[in-house]
């Protein structure tokens, strides 16, 4: 049995969802569905924001968020030109500097660049996100401390739930996954991962993930992952409290309609927590601020 989503197909299982404040980052209603496309192959570009350090003390983040970016291999050139130059043309007709406009860094433009960055991505109802939000101040294993394993065992949340999207489209869906190039980690290592868990029971739906079509790229070799760099960092924006302790949640709302939904649960879907948060933590997380 498949995932199914947006009133189109029925889930096979939904994750305990604690509570939906976090409703409150998000307008009520579902992305746009997708079950009309013919697109059977789909691009995936994942980055992420935050550090994998938990040195809090010395200005580790709290949060590490990854997020990825899905569409249509078959449109995708077209959608990211229009996302990405359609970007760089409206900031250039504003005076911004061509050296920033050449490898979009979300982290590097002001607030009033960023939104209509994230307004042009919101508005291509073919592109689809999913965020991993992962609070390293309430994990408990030590393990996910050592080396790249938080990263990893990030990944694999993600890519768990790029799969119920792209099974949930066609039971015949595959997928190239592109990652956002990090200098320190090997990601032969991350294949080889991939590949035990394939032989492990996991929730991944192995018919639209191959591990062979994991590629790593620098940011500016491919727009998809500068609209993931703006993605994992509109989420990053939403739940870390800056230096003077307040967090931006505008990018996130902008974004939320390009969320992948389970008919209308976000939560466990287009939107992970790990751990699951509490009522306190979700609290502060719907807070307007």
């Amino acid at each position: 049995t498949r995932f199914r989503f947006q009133g189109c197909l029925s889930a096979r299982r939904a994750p305990p969802v604690t509570t939906f404040i976090l409703q409150n980052i998000f307008a009520p209603h579902s992305a746009a569905p997708m079950c009309n496309l013919i697109a059977m192959e789909f691009y995936v570009y994942v980055d992420e924001s935050g550090d994998e350090g938990f040195s809090f003390e010395k200005g580790s983040s709290r949060w590490f968020v990854l997020a990825a970016v899905i569409v249509p291999a078959k449109s995708e050139l077209e959608l990211m030109k229009r996302v990405v130059d359609g970007t760089r043309t409206a900031l250039s007709q504003n005076n911004v500097p061509k050296k920033k406009l050449k490898t979009l860094h979300f982290r590097d433009l002001k607030h009033e660049q960023r939104l209509p960055y994230v307004h042009r991505i919101a508005s291509e109802d073919q592109l689809v996100t999913i965020a991993v939000l992962i609070d390293k101040t309430r994990l408990t294993s030590l393990d996910l401390r050592k080396g790249h394993r938080l990263y990893f065992y990030g990944v694999r949340l993600l890519i768990e739930r790029v799969s119920w999207y792209c099974s949930g489209i066609h039971e015949d869906a595959s997928t190239s996954i592109y990652f956002s190039n990090k200098a320190t980690m090997s990601y032969d290592e991350l294949k080889g991962y991939f590949y035990k868990l394939a032989k492990q029971a996991t929730s991944i739906e192995w018919g639209v993930i191959e591990p062979k079509k994991m590629f790593s790229l620098t940011a500016g070799k491919r727009m998809g992952l500068m609209v993931a760099d703006a993605v994992a960092s509109s989420y990053f924006y939403a739940v870390e409290h800056s230096p003077y302790g307040f967090t931006e949640g505008r990018y996130v709302k902008t974004l939320q309609p390009r969320a992948f939904r389970n008919g209308n649960t976000l939560i466990g879907y287009g939107v992970k927590l790990f751990p699951n948060p509490d009522h306190e933590l979700l609290g502060w997380l719907s807070e307007e601020s």
